[in-house]
């Protein structure tokens, strides 16, 4: 394979490549703006400039240097080339670089959402002048409120035109242009149109300095607070990858996590900010049983250990029992909730709960597509039953079975969605007669009627497995603790599980519930499972502690 040279370091790379590419395939750091792998090459930034050497052809193949700086992100890497960007010349158009995007920079970092992971910031640690020497009047610009969730700080700006090639070439809506020309140019809206795409909130990503802000993360908290957990998509079948943000266990924001294979480096605003349910004021947060007083007085324990064995009790008195699992839940949570349902009656109904979509598919200009079906689990929640034997019911026939099959006397219901699902019919067929319990998030047309309230941690409260539109299993993480009283399906599973066998109770572990699915009989839960990458690391700071 062909080699070039990099600060020093051989790198072996594949025809087509750019030197900027095979620097970051090999861990080594070339600074740049306006470059990004999932875009078209600007070389505006002028940012990566090195001096290049290469073999040439017309001198018997000497290694001979190249007069001119070469942008890296550009150019390709060819066999036999020596790069540097710590030379001289390569230092001092660094240099110059950063002096002339800090000329009209208002150096407003104390108040700048971007602060703590801004490319501006970091570059002129590591590649600006120490002195500054321009003394004229700076150009302002104005701020600009341009869609419904990003604000634009023009005088931010360093015009690396990541956005507007964003809007151009993945989504192809293109609502963002360049005005002006010279020192006075500027990012900006056609007339008449705002940045409202399913992907707009990508360009605050993609944005290296402090231009582009979320309108929902403006001036919440500080990143140097936020901690990263990975994650899965769980409003939708996407399967995209994230990474949750958060601090003192409370959620901050959505990220995309890069996956060349799923979602490459988008999300959709649709999950991006489609996570503020788990904050509702209405939440279920606390065990009830109907017709009881409330358990506000009462230690967690034994709110709980009352809530249980009343859902217990009633459920084995109830004879012939039906399980509704939601394909909101894990693979883990079905497996657990569905068990605990066989081990009270062997002929229990098993039914996956209603699958929403909204609208059809709709794929991008790049290819990304934005799945209709709204539940991250449908695939996997039906595996997990099926795998328990007899047949699985879908929500529609589970309700139809409700309203005709009068020997079903007891009902376990989940939800967890991130908005109203009990449709009239459903809640009438289930009626009043049945002893029902009811797992989940946010109250529903049913929570006042049920026998026993179950209060359910979301995805991000949780760790577990979904399987995706395309059949891809993933696993992901716990972010936070659960609001208040709340517990994750699998171990109220767990919980009531031992309740009913008169065992001690254990506390859920994700791994050895994928190891005791594949014991019986789900291989693919120890074999298929993709797993988050733990390559990334906590960031160290650059600057020295000094205690006084």
């Amino acid at each position: 394979m062909a080699t070039c040279t990099i600060n020093e370091v051989e790198c072996e790379f594949e025809d087509g490549q750019s030197i900027l590419a095979v620097a970051e395939a090999h861990g080594i750091e070339i600074p740049y703006y306006c470059w990004h792998p999932g875009l078209s090459v600007a070389a505006n930034c002028r940012m990566c400039l090195a001096e290049i050497a290469a073999p040439n052809p017309r001198n018997d193949g000497k290694v001979e240097t190249i007069p001119k700086l070469l942008p890296t992100c550009q150019t390709p890497a060819a066999d036999g080339q020596i790069i540097t960007t710590r030379s001289a010349k390569a230092r001092s158009n660094q240099n110059s670089v950063m002096e002339m995007l800090l000329l009209n920079h208002p150096i407003d970092c104390p108040i700048c959402d971007q602060a703590g992971e801004c490319g501006l910031q970091d570059y002129a640690y590591k590649y600006g002048r120490t002195g500054k020497r321009f003394c004229e009047e700076k150009i302002t610009q104005p701020k600009k409120d341009i869609g419904p969730h990003v604000l634009l700080y023009s005088d931010r700006c360093i015009m690396c035109t990541r956005c507007v090639r964003f809007t151009d070439e993945i989504t192809g809506t293109g609502e963002l242009l360049i005005d002006g020309r010279g020192a006075t140019e500027s990012i900006d809206v056609f007339p008449g149109q705002a940045l409202d795409n399913p992907l707009s909130g990508c360009v605050v990503d993609i944005c290296p300095v402090g231009s582009m802000i979320d309108k929902d993360f403006l001036f919440v908290q500080r990143v140097w607070y936020l901690k990263s957990t990975p994650s899965i998509d769980g409003l939708t079948a996407s399967g995209d990858n994230i990474i949750l943000e958060h601090n003192d266990g409370e959620m901050y924001r959505i990220k995309p996590r890069e996956n060349a294979a799923i979602n490459r480096w988008w999300i959709t605003d649709e999950l991006r900010y489609g996570w503020h349910f788990i904050n509702d004021e209405t939440r279920c947060l606390m065990p009830s049983i109907k017709n009881s007083p409330a358990f506000e007085d009462h230690a967690a324990d034994t709110a709980w250990d009352t809530a249980e064995a009343a859902a217990i009790e009633g459920l084995q008195s109830a004879g012939h029992i039906a399980a509704l699992i939601s394909p909101m839940l894990s693979c883990e949570d079905a497996w657990h909730l569905g068990v605990l349902a066989r081990a009270i009656d062997p002929n229990a109904v098993l039914a996956v709960g209603p699958v929403p979509f909204s609208g059809q598919d709709m794929t991008m200009k790049d290819g990304f597509v934005i799945r209709s079906e709204k539940a991250p689990n449908a695939r996997g929640v039906r595996r997990v039953l099926e795998s328990l034997g007899g047949d699985v019911l879908e929500a529609d026939a589970f309700t139809r079975m409700l309203s005709s099959d009068a020997s079903i006397r007891g009902v376990m219901l989940t939800g967890n969605y991130p908005s109203e699902w009990v449709t009239p019919e459903f809640a009438t067929a289930v009626g009043t007669e049945r002893f029902t319990t009811m797992i989940d998030t946010l109250p529903n047309a049913l929570t006042s009627t049920c026998d026993v309230v179950l209060p359910a941690a979301t995805w991000m409260e949780k760790a577990g497995t979904f399987e995706n539109a395309t059949g891809l299993l993933q696993s992901f993480k716990q972010a936070v603790r659960p609001k208040r009283w709340a517990k994750s399906e699998s171990q109220i599973g767990i919980d009531l599980l031992a309740m009913h066998q008169g065992d001690a109770t254990q506390a859920y572990c994700d791994t050895a519930t994928r190891q005791a699915m594949a014991d019986a009989g789900l291989g693919v839960m120890t074999s298929d499972v993709h797993h988050p990458c733990e390559s990334h690391t906590q960031a160290e700071s650059d600057m020295h502690l000094i205690v006084l």
